[in-house]
């Protein structure tokens, strides 16, 4: 009889000496609130803003332009009038060409560096779960990737505050 006792108190040593930390953190919150995030969406945001004026005034500027053509091109002769409406046209497709590059450098450095921040804040969580003896640190987000955890198990408000005061 103090056989089987000891074997199961031997097995249920073992079992809760064996027992996996776990816990789940809502990758969205923790992105969205991460204030090197927030202060990356603000300078962009100017970014963006400063690039649309800057787009806004040179599309005015080809605008008068064009008025400006339309109003003397009755005294024009028909010769003059196809080589102004032909640099018109080409005037034009370079503004947009260089619209769309700028749009595109502003967008790809804009995705370079959210990357570089999600990567930082992975790399954190998993930092994190080494420090405090997670075995796993599963992440959700608005696709329910964890339907059910239970209470105690959400992490995130404890791990961004960790990773904001990380940065500071």
């Amino acid at each position: 009889m103090k056989k089987i006792v000891f074997a199961v108190i031997g097995v249920f040593a073992l079992v809760s000496c064996n027992q996996e930390k776990t816990a789940y953190v809502d990758n969205t919150v923790l992105i969205q609130d991460f204030s090197q995030m927030k202060e990356t969406e603000k300078r962009f945001n100017k970014k963006s803003e400063k690039l649309k004026r800057t787009l806004d005034s040179t599309a005015m500027a080809f605008r008068q332009e064009v008025e400006s053509y339309q109003n003397k091109m009755q005294s024009l002769s028909a010769q003059a009038r196809q080589e102004q409406e032909a640099a018109l046209m080409q005037k034009q497709q370079q503004l947009q060409q260089s619209q769309q590059m700028q749009s595109q450098a502003l967008r790809q450095e804009s995705d370079e560096v959210i990357d570089s921040l999600i990567t930082k804040v992975k790399d954190f969580v998993a930092t994190y779960g080494e420090k405090n003896n997670y075995t796993y640190i599963f992440g959700s987000n608005e696709s329910a990737n964890i339907m059910y955890a239970k209470e105690g198990k959400d992490i995130t408000q404890e791990v961004l505050k960790a990773l904001n005061e990380s940065v500071k």
